[in-house]
């Protein structure tokens, strides 16, 4: 995967809000992208486990779905807010 799709495009809207100097330190050693599409394909990957794992629970597609982003969401794409300077 080499282009930036939802997940990446939401990590870097959050990473550039919430965390701008990990956002400028990447840029710095070039490896933002690099960055972000480590972040949405981890993320991809935990979320097709999870959603199968939950499915063959008996959730429905749908709360499947919901249940894992609330476990992989903060994990790669929203992550914690750096401190305000």
């Amino acid at each position: 995967m080499s282009e930036l799709l939802t997940y990446g495009l939401m990590a870097e809207r959050h990473w550039r809000e919430h965390c701008p100097k990990l956002v400028r330190e990447l840029e710095a050693e070039g490896r933002l992208r690099t960055a972000l599409l480590e972040a949405q394909e981890r993320t991809t990957a935990d979320m097709d486990r999870l959603i199968r794992q939950f499915r063959k629970q008996g959730l429905t597609p749908q709360q499947a779905h919901d249940q894992a982003w609330e476990l992989v969401r903060e994990k790669y794409i929203l992550l914690r807010p750096e401190p305000k300077q």
